[in-house]
C-alpha cells in the first residue's frame, strides 16, 4: 500500500509539472531580459571564536559548531554562495554550495531546487529538489539572518542541517506576500517565503544522504503573519511531520527494537536496517522586533532514543522548546540586535550514534552589530548544562560557560 501510494504521488506530479512546462514553452526570456542576465550571485561567510573565557573544554553539542570544544576553537563556519535567478517568469531555480562545511574546508551542497509558480501571480509553486524541510521557524531562517551562534537542540534535532531531497506544494497569498516584503525591507530577521501553507514528502535521511527505506516522509506546515495598523507583525505557526527513519549509525552491541506493554521486542532486522516509525508536531511564533521582540517555539512527539540502562534503541517521547527576546535598535547608519535565549529539550538525537539520548538546558546572552550591511559582529555568553549518553559516552554530563565571538561577511 505504501509502495502504491508513492508512485500515484510521483505520477501526479509528473503529470503536473509536464503540462506545466507544456504551457510555458521554451522562452529563455524573463520579461524582456535573457535569462542569464536576471542570475544573481550573493553569499555570506562567517569566521567564529568559542574559546573565550571557557570553563569545560569537554563541552560540546554534537549537533552544532563542530569546533565547540576547544578542537579548531577558530574556525570558518560557514562560506555559502548563492547562485538564483528565474530562467523563465514561471520557473525559478536555487543553488547554495557550502565551502566550510563541517568547520573545516570540506565543501558540501546545500540547496539545489527549482520552484515551478503554478499560476501568473506566483501565489502557489511546487518545489523540486533539495531544500529546507518546512518545520520550524528558525530552521527556516538563514544562519545569515538568525541571531544566537546555532540553531536550536528541541526542533533542529528533527532534521540536521534542516534539509532534504523532497517535492513540496506552497502557497502564499498576495497578502501574505506583501507582508514579506514588508519584513524584508525592514531588515527584520524574516525567515523567507515557506508559504503561508506548505505540503510535502521528502526522503527523511536528511541532505545528502541516499533513503535508507521505501517510506517518504510527510510535512506540513501552515503560517500566518498578522499585520496591525502600527505595523507590528505577529506571526503564528504550526507544523508536523511524520515517517520512518532508519538509524544508520548503531554500534555492535546494541539492540533495536520496539517497545510494547510486555518490554522490548528486539527485531530481527540488523540495526543498520530497522526503521522506527516517528513523529512531531510543533508551534512558533514571532513577534517581530519593532523594537521589541519575541520568538518561541516548542515541539513534542515520539523518535529513536538511546537507553544506557538496557542498551538498546528504541521509539521514546521528546519534547522541548525555546524562547528569545530582542530589540531593535537604530543607531545612526548602524542596526544593534540585543538578545536572551533560554532552550531545553529531553529526547533523542536520531542523527547522531546509536540515536544519543540528550537532556539540554542552555542561556544565552548577545549582542548582534550591523557595522554596515556588508559586516556583522556578534557576541554572546553562553552557559549550557547537557547530558548526552550513547553506548561509547554513559552517564556523560558536562556543564560549562564559554563566550563566543562571530565576525560575518555579506556580498
Amino acid at each position: 500500500m505504501t509502495h502504491f501510494r508513492t508512485a500515484l504521488a510521483a505520477a501526479a506530479l509528473l503529470f503536473f509539472f509536464g503540462a506545466e512546462a507544456s504551457a510555458a514553452g521554451d522562452s529563455t526570456k524573463v520579461a524582456g531580459t535573457p535569462w542569464y542576465k536576471k542570475i544573481k550571485i550573493s553569499g555570506y561567510a562567517q569566521v567564529r571564536y568559542n574559546d573565550l573565557f571557557a570553563t569545560n573544554q569537554a563541552f560540546v553539542n554534537a549537533q552544532g559548531d563542530k569546533s565547540l570544544g576547544g578542537v579548531g576553537d577558530l574556525s570558518f563556519r560557514r562560506i555559502r554562495v548563492k547562485l538564483q535567478g528565474y530562467i523563465h517568469p514561471r520557473v525559478f531555480f536555487y543553488i547554495q554550495p557550502d565551502l566550510a562545511s563541517k568547520g573545516s574546508h570540506t565543501v558540501q551542497l546545500k540547496d539545489a531546487y527549482m520552484d515551478v509558480y503554478l499560476d501568473e501571480g506566483r501565489t502557489s509553486r511546487m518545489r523540486m529538489g533539495q531544500s529546507k524541510v518546512p518545520f520550524g521557524y528558525e530552521n527556516m531562517q538563514s544562519s545569515q539572518k538568525r541571531l544566537a551562534l546555532d540553531r536550536n537542540d528541541p526542533l533542529n534535532s528533527a532534521l540536521k542541517n534542516e534539509r532534504d531531497l523532497m517535492v513540496t506544494f506552497y502557497w502564499t497569498p498576495k497578502r501574505v506576500q506583501e507582508v514579506h516584503r514588508f519584513l524584508k525591507k525592514n531588515q527584520l530577521k524574516f525567515s523567507g517565503d515557506y508559504g503561508m501553507f506548505g505540503l510535502g514528502i521528502y526522503n527523511g535521511q536528511t541532505a545528502n544522504v541516499p533513503e535508507a527505506n521505501d517510506n517518504k516522509h510527510i510535512v506540513t506546515r501552515f503560517s500566518y503573519p498578522l499585520q496591525f495598523r502600527n505595523k507590528q507583525v505577529l506571526e503564528l505557526g504550526i507544523q508536523a511531520y511524520k515517517g520512518t527513519y532508519v538509524t544508520t549509525k548503531i554500534s555492535d552491541g546494541v539492540t533495536v527494537g520496539e517497545r510494547t506493554s510486555e518490554g522490548l521486542v528486539p527485531s530481527k532486522l540488523a540495526a543498520k536496517d530497522f526503521g522506527f516509525d516517528e513523529y512531531r508536531v510543533g508551534f512558533s511564533i514571532m513577534y517581530y522586533p519593532q523594537p521589541f521582540g519575541l520568538q518561541a517555539e516548542y515541539n513534542f512527539g515520539k523518535g529513536p532514543e538511546y537507553d544506557p540502562a538496557s542498551n538498546t534503541v528504541s521509539v521514546q517521547k521528546l519534547n522541548g522548546g525555546y524562547v528569545q527576546a530582542m530589540y531593535k535598535a537604530d543607531i545612526g547608519k548602524c542596526i544593534v540586535f540585543p538578545f536572551v535565549k533560554y532552550q531545553y529539550y529531553d529526547g533523542g538525537k536520531k542523527h547522531e550514534l546509536d540515536a544519543m539520548s540528550v537532556a539540554a538546558e542552555e542561556i544565552e546572552l548577545g549582542v548582534e552589530w550591523q557595522v554596515f550591511k556588508a559586516f556583522e559582529l556578534t557576541a554572546e555568553y553562553v552557559y549550557a548544562d547537557r547530558r548526552f549518553e550513547d553506548s561509547v559516552k554513559r552517564a556523560n554530563r558536562q556543564a560549562g560557560s564559554m563566550v563566543r565571538l562571530q565576525a560575518q561577511l555579506n556580498f
